[in-house]
């Protein structure tokens, strides 16, 4: 099985250890470098995990907090679910075929005249 890349963003506890408690203690010193983010940009930069993240403000960061990139962000590795195969689409696969559903598949409609059977 193949190991899922992924990581831990540590942003608020490097913060912490620099004795920077307010997410808005960020914006002056960004500010400084050029960078300018709304308080609300800052806190989710802070208490979020960044999916994208410029390198421009990850190089003020580890300026900013005098810290590495290894301090910010730890990479870990999950054990990813095995793929499941590609089911045909609904009504696509044979009458029989009732995997995943159980005794569940409803049955069929008969459709009769108007006049009866």
């Amino acid at each position: 099985m193949a190991a899922k890349l992924d990581y831990h963003w540590h942003l608020r506890k490097v913060m912490a250890n620099r004795r920077m408690f307010s997410t808005t203690d960020l914006i002056p010193p960004l500010a400084e470098r050029g960078i300018t983010l709304s308080s609300s940009q800052v806190y989710r930069l802070v208490v979020e995990r960044p999916e994208r993240l410029s390198l421009k403000i990850l190089m003020a960061l580890l300026d900013i907090l005098d810290c590495t990139m290894d301090d910010l962000i730890e990479p870990i590795a999950t054990v990813g679910a095995a793929k499941k195969p590609k089911r045909a689409a609904a009504g696509g696969g044979s009458a029989l075929d009732t995997e995943g559903l159980g005794g569940l598949r409803p049955k069929p409609a008969r459709i009769r005249g108007v006049d009866g059977p």
